[in-house]
């Protein structure tokens, strides 16, 4: 880290982002204590690494990189001892606005200006405060797809759901999503 910050500023910065982690990790692994040892070694993996930290992202996107690994080698070993519920509930997928793959058929464009990125941050904080008020499974299920890259036959093995009550989950969050991004960032009720 000879071009970034100091080691106090970095443990700092680590602090900040703790609970953010412990939150993210919760979430997939409800497990208070389960996500509490993905986030220790996390942070330990990030000051143990932070001579690789070039700077080419921010400090946050790079943790949260490492957290999506401590996650997943959690799963990987707690996967007989975690249990779930789940909703049975049904309902139609629309192939319009999604494709086969479960994401949208037509992806959001770049950014370009300073003043776009500037945006795109705030829209990344609106976003995550959605992601946030998703119900717990739903969110879980979205959270593995699209944050943890797993494909439908993990997820259903990994929750014990049926592939249609995944692509109903997905479904259910991704309208979620598009509702209140309507409401807190567009500014105007969905259609």
């Amino acid at each position: 880290m000879s071009d970034s910050l100091p080691l106090a500023d970095l443990h700092g910065r680590l602090h900040a982002l703790r609970p953010t982690l412990l939150r993210l990790a919760q979430l997939q692994l409800r497990n208070a204590a389960w996500a509490e040892d993905a986030v220790s070694e996390t942070l330990l993996a990030a000051l143990e690494g932070a001579s690789r930290f070039a700077g080419q992202s921010q400090l946050k996107t790079w943790v949260v990189g490492i957290l999506k690994h401590k996650v997943l080698d959690q799963l990987r070993l707690r996967q007989r001892e975690v249990a779930y519920d789940t909703d049975d509930e049904g309902e139609v997928i629309d192939d319009l606005v999604f494709a086969p793959d479960g994401h949208f058929r037509t992806p959001p464009q770049t950014w370009q200006s300073p003043s776009d990125m500037l945006q795109q941050r705030q829209f990344f904080e609106v976003l995550e405060a959605c992601m946030e008020a998703l119900p717990g499974q739903i969110g879980r299920v979205f959270l593995m797809r699209e944050w943890l890259e797993l494909d439908t036959d993990a997820i259903c093995q990994e929750l014990r759901l049926s592939s249609t009550n995944v692509w109903t989950m997905l479904h259910r969050a991704r309208m979620r999503l598009r509702e209140c991004l309507q409401l807190n960032w567009f500014g105007n009720p969905a259609k």
